[in-house]
């Protein structure tokens, strides 16, 4: 496997410099996922940019965790559903959420588990769902603004969970006492 550069404020090109202060001051820390997109300022301005415009959707905290964590389950991803799962916990998420959501087993609400079931639909079938899946999601209480809102979440985090993936991005420290591994 290639080694991909992890960089710091004194290392990272200078157009991710700024970005990377952003993240610092977001974060207390550089995480590692920020400190390898650095590489490519455009990739981590990017991925900046997705999780503002996403965190800013009408989802609240369970719902974006929900979409943030059924992706990062569904792909595996070593390093996001870690650093997902503390970020829950500072965004006041159940743990009854939060372990459901690891665990692959049913949430605590039938919407979350309806807004669960979408997003795996989405993604599973690249964008391709049926109609009724997209009036199951309907029914839920969701509208075309959550459909929509689920793919920008999608988007941000096909950006994390395949660059941890080629990158082998290393835990954080914080996160380590949330490591995973699909059951």
């Amino acid at each position: 496997m290639t080694t991909f550069p992890s960089h710091d404020l004194e290392t990272a090109p200078e157009a991710s410099k700024p970005l990377l202060e952003n993240s610092q001051k977001a974060f207390g820390r550089l995480p590692g996922l920020h400190k390898v997109m650095s590489e490519s300022p455009q990739v981590l301005e990017g991925y900046q940019v997705l999780h503002k415009l996403f965190t800013e959707t009408a989802f609240d905290a369970d719902e974006m965790t929900v979409v943030w964590q059924t992706i990062n389950v569904e792909h595996e991803c070593h390093y996001c559903v870690p650093a997902h799962t503390g970020i829950a916990k500072r965004m006041k998420v159940s743990d009854d959420i939060i372990n459901a959501l690891r665990d692959e087993t049913p949430l605590p609400s039938s919407k979350l588990e309806a807004l669960r079931t979408f997003t795996l639909a989405m993604l599973r079938g690249r964008g391709n769902v049926t109609d009724a899946e997209m009036a199951a999601f309907f029914e839920a209480g969701y509208g075309h603004q959550a459909v929509l809102d689920v793919i920008l979440g999608l988007a941000q985090k096909v950006m994390s969970n395949y660059i941890n993936h080629v990158a082998e991005t290393p835990l954080d420290e914080p996160v380590k006492p949330f490591a995973w591994t699909r059951k």
